[in-house]
């Protein structure tokens, strides 16, 4: 068991000297789903590396394989599977004293493979790396509480409150609001604190039964981790106290969707912000990172966005962004600068839906940052009124939003050419999938008036 000496502190702590009975070994797949293999922790010890086949992702989010142009597509050739000791945490709703680990996957030459979401985002690290720069983000986390769903052919629901009635309040910052899901709260901060992961604030969204976290930042890979923790985490407690926890973009027509806003700011070598100069007032760098929000978001929108729910969200009755406008404390902009002082100025995509994988969608923003900074782009002036009344420009569906993704070769490369070939193949797959379904809302209104 010399394998719990490399364990996070918090991991040590939370097993206060037990014996690990089980070892989940884990990585996020182009949903950003957990997939991954269990051992016992005898097995795991013994374990210098694990395989899983390079085909499951190939997957679309039903189950689908999606055949592609790709060489021997389907040998089943394998991903070599290391742990990354830094990622373990307790996995406390386990009856067995059990740890989850993120692994890092190579080929079998020791080469990150290109398609893994995770990768993606060390890529694009990198190349902030070779100019000296250090991206720092803050995700939000937005979700619904739900009524259990059993019949997908009957609407979500609001979950039970305390008093047996429905939930209904839809009292941003209420903390009646919250006090009426107490119990699912206070099973998600004991399993975050059995976890090792960080609260910031907890709070009652703009729906009923819908909830934001908000987490404290820090290095882009650590926090893409955490949310693909908390999403599991987050159901788990949810499925403990009979409700289920959503993270669909828009899972109620009347009521808002859920965005995973991204708070972004670069640093220099020295750990100076270069967003800000050395008067406190923005610098050129700032400006062009805005820029390349502005231009490459459109493009990269099937990463922000990537099923056909996700375009439901984007209505400007809902509290989405429908543009890219930006401005300083301006929340209907898809692009916002919050009030802070010069050392923590920041940049809010709010843009990116809480379906999206964190990996990816952490990637495809600062790729875009990334651009703009590099080309020395300019945007447009900033919003000072509501920019809900301005002209749409982000697409309507997912195949408007892959297309767009086509016509971005530049952003292609910045996030590997091969990674995209697949992604964009599993998501037209999905898009036409979908285009196959009869809604209910086509049985009601054409099956006898047409």
């Amino acid at each position: 068991m010399d394998f719990i000496s490399r364990f996070p502190e918090a991991t040590r702590n939370w097993l206060n000297g037990r014996r690990v009975e089980e070892v989940e070994c884990i990585i996020g797949d182009l949903v950003g789903m957990s997939r991954g293999k269990a051992m016992p922790a005898a097995t795991f010890a013994r374990t210098t590396r694990s395989f899983l086949p390079l085909s499951i992702f190939y997957q679309t989010v039903s189950g689908d394989y999606v055949d592609m142009d790709i060489t021997d597509q389907w040998t089943e050739s394998d991903m070599v599977l290391t742990p990354d000791y830094s990622t373990a945490v307790a996995v406390p709703w386990s009856d067995d004293v059990a740890v989850q680990v993120i692994h890092d996957v190579n080929d079998l030459n020791g080469q990150p493979i290109p398609v893994v979401p995770r990768n993606v985002l060390k890529r694009v690290l990198d190349l902030y790396r070779k100019k000296g720069w250090t991206p720092v983000v803050a995700p939000e986390i937005e979700f619904y509480l739900t009524r259990p769903n059993l019949d997908p052919a009957k609407p979500v629901e609001p979950p039970m409150g305390r008093t047996g009635r429905r939930v209904v309040s839809r009292q941003a910052y209420s903390m009646m609001a919250v006090d009426d899901y107490g119990p699912v709260i206070d099973d998600i901060y004991d399993y975050a604190e059995a976890t090792g992961l960080d609260i910031d604030t907890i709070i009652q969204e703009g729906g009923a039964g819908q909830i934001e976290i908000n987490l404290v930042h820090g290095n882009p890979i650590r926090l893409a981790d955490q949310v693909f923790f908390f999403k599991r985490l987050i159901r788990e407690a949810a499925l403990k106290n009979d409700c289920f926890a959503t993270f669909m973009a828009k899972p109620m027509q009347d009521e808002p969707g859920s965005a995973m806003h991204i708070h972004q700011s670069v640093l220099d070598k020295k750990g100076n912000n270069i967003f800000s100069d050395e008067k406190g007032a923005e610098t050129d760098l700032f400006y062009s990172f805005i820029a390349g929000q502005q231009t490459y978001i459109p493009h990269a929108i099937s990463f922000f966005a990537p099923y056909v729910n996700s375009y439901r969200r984007f209505v400007a009755k809902g509290s989405a962004p429908i543009n890219l406008e930006w401005g300083p404390d301006n929340r209907t902009t898809g692009i916002r600068v919050p009030i802070s002082k010069a050392e923590a100025r920041r940049v809010e995509n709010r843009v990116v839906g809480m379906d999206a994988n964190p990996y990816l969608a952490l990637a495809a923003s600062l790729a875009c940052g990334y651009l703009g900074m590099v080309r020395g782009l300019s945007p447009r002036t900033a919003m000072t009124g509501e920019a809900y009344e301005q002209p749409r420009v982000l697409p309507r569906s997912l195949h408007g939003g892959l297309d767009l993704f086509d016509g971005a070769p530049e952003l292609a490369d910045v996030l590997g050419a091969e990674f995209c070939k697949v992604f964009t193949a599993v998501k037209r797959h999905e898009a036409e999938a979908f285009m196959e379904v009869i809604s209910p809302w086509e049985r009601e209104h054409l099956l006898l008036n047409v």
